[in-house]
């Protein structure tokens, strides 16, 4: 969302790649078994419950099972979508087997791969485009940045431990779908508002002596601020996900880590910087 060359770019990576992965696999692995990391970004934030992957409607007295309706809330979801309508048509038309993981809002750092030794901790991005709400919320803490809450919010999400995405990705290949079938599983754990998250951080602070307050900031995204939201996910427990809930513990966690290498952090980076009504042809140059 921070200019035409970005979103053109996003495009052409995501759709593109995928329709190349699909070929690949018709032309010289027919038996193999997609599993395609989505994002729960591509259903939107319906006034109804959301199913995971599929409706069954009556209307006018006939009725069918449908794509549940994407409402897509960015270029980026937008091409979640297109690479899940085309794996789809690849299913029904060359029998290939897939999986689509709509994959929530993701929070943690550690897997239990990753904490066996400190060189192999991941990256753990905290600014206004690639960090996620939960996380930077903690670095903000942390470094002593007041809590940027976007506009009201009542953003609510589904959100998932790091380590909960692993499981599920494993889950999903040691449970493959048919040929022809294309399955839809909705990969998080909890559902949390953003207003939720920063109280949690912020109470969780101040156990560790962390004096955090929390500023509404106008929202640079285009969305529902308060609005329903109630999504299934019951698929992936029914394969024998055991999630990793948001726990007390798990919060201290995550916050001693970041104040731990809060010296590495660029407090330039926390603001948001790219807005969607603003974006334009010219290419923007984001400092870094």
């Amino acid at each position: 969302m921070i200019d035409r060359s970005r979103a053109v770019y996003t495009q052409q990576n995501n759709v593109v790649g995928t329709l190349n992965v699909l070929f690949a696999i018709k032309e010289f692995r027919e038996q193999c078994h997609l599993v395609k990391l989505g994002t729960m970004g591509e259903y939107g934030t319906p006034n109804i419950d959301i199913e995971e992957g599929y409706i069954t409607i009556t209307h006018n007295g006939r009725t069918d099972t449908l794509p549940y309706p994407k409402q897509a809330s960015s270029f980026y979801h937008l091409s979640k979508v297109h690479d899940s309508h085309n794996i789809a048509f690849t299913c029904k038309a060359w029998g290939i087997r897939a999986t689509d993981l709509n994959q929530g809002v993701v929070y943690g750092v550690r897997t239990d791969e990753t904490a066996l030794h400190e060189e192999l901790y991941n990256r753990f991005d905290y600014d206004g485009i690639f960090g996620t709400a939960l996380n930077r919320f903690c670095v903000q803490a942390a470094v002593g940045h007041p809590l940027t809450v976007y506009g009201k919010g009542g953003q609510t999400r589904g959100f998932l431990d790091i380590r909960d995405t692993v499981q599920c990705v494993e889950l999903a290949i040691a449970n493959p779908a048919k040929p022809g079938e294309f399955r839809v599983f909705n990969q998080f754990t909890e559902q949390f508002s953003v207003n939720q998250l920063a109280n949690l951080v912020t109470k969780a602070g101040e156990k560790l002596g962390l004096d955090v307050k929390t500023i509404h900031v106008p929202n640079p995204r285009v969305e529902a601020e308060e609005h329903y939201y109630n999504c299934k996910n019951t698929k992936l427990v029914d394969l024998g996900l055991k999630p990793h809930f948001l726990s007390d513990s798990l919060l201290d966690s995550l916050l001693n880590f970041a104040v731990q290498y809060k010296d590495r952090v660029d407090t330039k980076q926390i603001m948001p910087s790219v807005s969607w009504k603003k974006i334009g042809v010219k290419t923007k140059t984001v400092t870094t």
